[in-house]
């Protein structure tokens, strides 16, 4: 792994991006829960981060604003074409699988099912 530093630096870039240093925390993780309204304390918690660690995530992503934002962009649209990649390839198998008939045994449990999900509108 190669790691880009500034001396003392609590923020490091990595091969998965701009990471908070000794962890896989990413700066575009506290960018979706930032988006998401939640506040720097508890995404502090949620992600167990130090004091230092959150307070020098959020003084980079203010102090490089556009150069974060243009980079969390980037990584929630590779993360998009991944999950329609990944949709596109199981489509067909998932269909196949829903439509298999219930195993032997579980016919009433299936109809309790299906007729649940009509309720819902789900099929």
């Amino acid at each position: 792994m190669v790691e880009t530093t500034h001396p003392q630096s609590t923020i490091v870039r990595t091969e998965r991006g701009l990471s908070i240093s000794g962890s896989r925390i990413t700066l575009y993780n506290i960018m979706d829960y930032l988006k998401a309204d939640w506040p720097p304390k508890l995404i502090q918690q949620w992600l167990d981060l130090t004091e230092q660690q959150i307070t020098e995530a959020m003084a980079y992503i203010n102090t490089h604003q556009d150069e974060v934002e243009a980079e969390y962009q980037l990584v929630l649209q590779q993360a998009e074409e991944s999950r329609k990649y990944w949709e596109d390839y199981n489509k067909e198998r998932f269909a196949r699988i829903a439509a298999l008939p219930p195993k032997p045994g579980r016919e009433a449990v299936h109809a309790i099912i299906q007729a649940k999900k009509a309720e819902l509108g789900m099929g």
